[in-house]
């Protein structure tokens, strides 16, 4: 269907849409493998009054509007899929720290390291600790209820939202939520739009609870005779009371392709990145009783990191995926799986995939951040060899069906956006989805936020 856009003229400042083919181009993709789609225009509100404006306006005449932040998601939630219109919030940059309420309002556009920097200067930090760190946006991770390296200890971005401003599909601006730490205040309107993908209303600014920097940090680098022994001791770590302020899984295949990629001094075998955190010298106890557990696993080695080696190792886990893509010039990544389990359950999923991957001879190397029970998984494949993409895209299928079995989710931290809808049935059932979509409707009854995502077709 062909738009007039003529309307953004009224809503927007001059220069701040464009229907021209290279910006459409520039925003018809994402960072996941989905296919791309151009939308018919693109726009750049500099303020949620021109958020507001284009919103209603564009409901009024029924085209279809997709948010966009950085670009990073994994699952084309950005993928303007209905094509219409793509509404970055990339301008949208204000940053109000309050160091005495250990919070901060921000606008939706502000990138994650950019916000880190700034809180440095107060000691305090927004701890969930992205892979993609470097382009996501706060907007984008509220979107995804996006989390990472850090989620064990400190919660995913859903725990450090306190409030939102929020543009709905009719224009009208909503605040919800308030800058305490606790509230019991009528229904918890927030919680419905953090993870809601842009789906039910685009978020504008965002206030945030924030953390210290630990004082006190140790880390070490694990390696284990097996994918099942490193999974074990994962359990073993966290049902043993410890808190790691971070504790990551790479398979033996993942070491490999880094240190292809980056020439990253880990050694070629199932390895856990363990860092702990506190603000006393107990960090040392909580080292050395971790350290038995790995040992009580059969860990054929333990390294201790200073902070340098552990920047050198956490830009590498942040390169997996890249290192993934580069591996082989015939093949590329199909999908990017993301799903969490029990903790207790963590050896299973770890071994459902590697099962999976040899029954259907698929090479798929696996990463996760495993002290909350997520992996990801990357299987490889041509994209020219239809019988090779049919084999990935089984064994997605077969490992997300596991993990719902075993009581998890089929996303943990990625979205569902397109490549996750399929499961939503199975994970929620009839009358979960049903609820759903009476949400959808009472906050998009015309359906033009972000449509093809989240729930699936009727």
């Amino acid at each position: 269907m062909a738009y007039d856009f003529d309307f953004l003229d009224d809503c927007l400042d001059a220069g701040r849409y464009s229907t021209r083919a290279a910006d459409r181009e520039q925003v018809a993709g994402d960072a996941s493998p989905h296919e791309p789609r151009r939308p018919d225009a693109v726009a750049w509100p500099a303020s949620t009054a021109e958020v507001s404006r284009v919103l209603a306006a564009a409901n009024d005449r029924g085209i279809p509007v997709t948010p966009r932040s950085g670009g990073s998601s994994l699952e084309g939630n950005a993928i303007p899929v209905a094509g219409g219109l793509v509404l970055s919030t990339a301008d949208l940059t204000s940053v109000d720290v309050r160091p005495d309420d250990l919070s901060a309002t921000v606008g939706a556009g502000v990138v994650y390291d950019d916000l880190n920097d700034r809180l440095a200067r107060h000691g305090l930090r927004f701890p969930p600790g992205i892979s993609s760190s470097d382009v996501a946006t706060v907007g984008g991770m509220v979107a995804n209820n996006a989390s990472g390296f850090n989620a064990v200890r400190y919660g995913e971005t859903r725990d450090h939202v306190r409030a939102l401003e929020v543009v709905l599909a009719d224009g009208r601006v909503v605040e919800c939520g308030s800058d305490v730490v606790k509230s019991s205040s009528g229904y918890s309107l927030k919680d419905l739009f953090v993870g809601s993908e842009g789906t039910l209303g685009i978020v504008t600014e965002v206030t945030l609870a924030l953390s210290g920097i630990p004082a006190e940090k140790r880390a070490a680098i694990v390696s284990f005779p097996d994918v099942g022994a490193a999974a074990r001791t994962v359990a073993d770590v966290v049902g043993a009371g410890l808190q790691p302020g971070a504790i990551e899984f790479l398979d033996a295949f993942t070491v490999e392709q880094l240190r292809a990629y980056a020439d990253v001094a880990l050694p070629e075998s199932p390895t856990l990145i363990l860092e702990l955190h506190a603000n006393n010298a107990g960090v040392d106890e909580d080292l050395a009783f971790a350290r038995g557990i790995c040992e009580e696993h059969g860990a054929e080695r333990w390294e201790d990191a200073s902070d340098g080696e552990m920047d050198e190792i956490w830009q590498a886990r942040r390169d997996a995926l890249p290192a993934a893509r580069a591996y082989d010039a015939e093949k590329d990544v199909v999908v990017i799986g993301d799903v969490v389990v029990p903790i207790s359950k963590y050896p299973d999923i770890v071994t459902a995939v590697a099962d999976a991957a040899a029954d259907l001879g698929v090479p798929t190397p696996s990463v996760g951040h495993a002290g909350d029970g997520n992996l990801h998984y990357t299987p490889l494949a041509d994209f020219d060899d239809p019988d090779a993409m049919e084999r990935a895209h089984e064994l997605n299928e077969r490992v997300v069906e596991t993990a719902i079995d075993l009581g998890g989710t089929s996303t943990g931290e990625h979205g569902v956006g397109t490549g996750k809808r399929k499961f939503m049935a199975r994970e929620h059932g009839p009358a979960g989805i049903d609820l759903m979509r009476s949400v959808k409707e009472t906050f998009d009854p015309k359906g033009i936020l972000n449509p093809g995502k989240v729930l699936p077709d009727d």
